[in-house]
């Protein structure tokens, strides 16, 4: 005779966390000590939180099994992508600039090195515009599209972009950005996380130590910082375990 099978319920789904810009031993160490699923290391040079190749594998050699390291590359070669790839074999590529499907593919050999491809989303009420259906379709082979505000430069300003603008539904994994802080990403995951297949997260100045003047010191994180942004995601996903149908109408 068989045994009545137990009713079972889906696991709650939890948020990934990424802290991103990291420069010294000790972020390195406050990020993995908070819980984050991975770190990032910014390879463009013109962004004040710039490492160079061998700072990051440096940093990255701190990292503990299932962290995963990330490098921040805008309109890099191949050969150097490439490079960098095999100086952090366990990296994840975050491609920052105008690198098309065919030239994503060609630096992480044909999709073999999992990378995230960042979709710039205009500020204001132009965010309708973009249509990030069609940008996840073109980037299909990313691990996920991430998602940051469009700004002037590159790699990321600070700025959050209206969220409710999104389309409802994106069958593709997305990692939001942009502007986020311990105050706003509980927020943030609870209108986005119903749109799409699974949310990570990634932050780098709402994190950041507050300098004399009160403006984040670019590069250097803040551990308490850190850890209230992780208590906040974590705050998120309680609430949308509770009752995500009251965020999927929300919508």
């Amino acid at each position: 005779m068989k045994a009545a099978a137990l009713p079972t319920t889906p696991a709650p789904a939890r948020t990934r966390i990424k802290i991103c810009g990291l420069t010294r031993e000790q972020d390195v160490d406050a990020a993995v000590a908070a819980g984050v699923d991975a770190v990032g290391f910014v390879l463009y040079a013109p962004s004040p939180r710039a490492v160079t190749l061998e700072r990051a594998a440096e940093l990255a050699r701190r990292l503990p099994p299932f962290v995963t390291p990330v490098l921040l590359v805008v309109n890099e070669t191949a050969i150097n992508v490439i490079a960098a790839s095999a100086l952090i074999p366990s990296a994840t590529i975050q491609f920052h600039g105008d690198e098309s499907p065919e030239e994503c593919l060609v630096a992480t050999s044909q999709g073999a090195r999992p990378y995230l491809r960042a979709a710039r989303i205009p500020l204001g009420d132009e965010a309708a515009h973009f249509d990030l259906v069609k940008y996840a379709l073109d980037y299909s082979h990313a691990q996920a599209i991430l998602l940051d505000a469009h700004v002037e430069g590159y790699g990321g300003g600070g700025k959050a972009f209206n969220w409710s603008l999104l389309p409802p539904s994106v069958s593709s994994h997305l990692v939001l950005s942009g502007g986020l802080t311990p105050a706003n990403v509980t927020d943030g995951i609870l209108q986005v996380r119903p749109r799409c297949t699974t949310l990570a997260v990634d932050v780098s100045s709402g994190v950041e130590a507050d300098g004399p003047d009160g403006k984040p010191i670019k590069g250097i994180k803040d551990a308490d910082k850190i850890q209230r942004f992780v208590a906040a995601v974590r705050a998120a996903d309680a609430q949308l375990a509770k009752n995500p149908h009251e965020f999927l109408s929300a919508t």
